[in-house]
């Protein structure tokens, strides 16, 4: 893991400087540029989110844990990465604005889909306090 991370540092540092070199001439080439190597890197890193997911599913079945919860968890963490990884790509090209409304829409995404999470548990605790 230690020589991936540094591959994946080697390829942003190389990308960034000639991000830098070409903004000066081709601002548009270079936003392009960092969108690919931001996308490169998350396709490098697939093979290691599947492992990440099969082995949270693992536990999840040998702990006897509903594997609807499990998957309604890992969709909520999707969905927060890929919010956050739209949110800075839309800040790098100047966009705050939409930014902010991509990390609002991640937001409610999460919390909707949070939502039978949270009633299995307030059930659950209701159930265990006494009458």
């Amino acid at each position: 893991m230690t020589i991936e991370i540094l591959q994946i540092v080697g390829f942003a540092l190389i990308a960034t400087f000639l991000a830098l070199v070409v903004k000066e001439q081709k601002p548009n080439f270079a936003f392009l540029l960092i969108v690919f190597v931001g996308c490169s890197i998350f396709l490098f890193l697939i093979d290691q989110i599947y492992a990440i997911i099969h082995m949270l599913e693992k536990i999840a079945i040998n702990a006897n844990v509903n594997i609807i919860y499990v998957e309604t968890i890992l969709k909520i963490i999707g969905i927060a990465y890929i919010a956050e990884f739209a949110s800075q790509i839309t800040k790098d090209a100047g966009q705050a604005a939409i930014a902010s409304k991509i990390e609002m829409a991640g937001k409610i995404l999460i919390l909707a889909m949070a939502i039978p999470i949270l009633t299995v548990l307030i059930e659950t605790i209701i159930a265990l306090i006494p009458n």
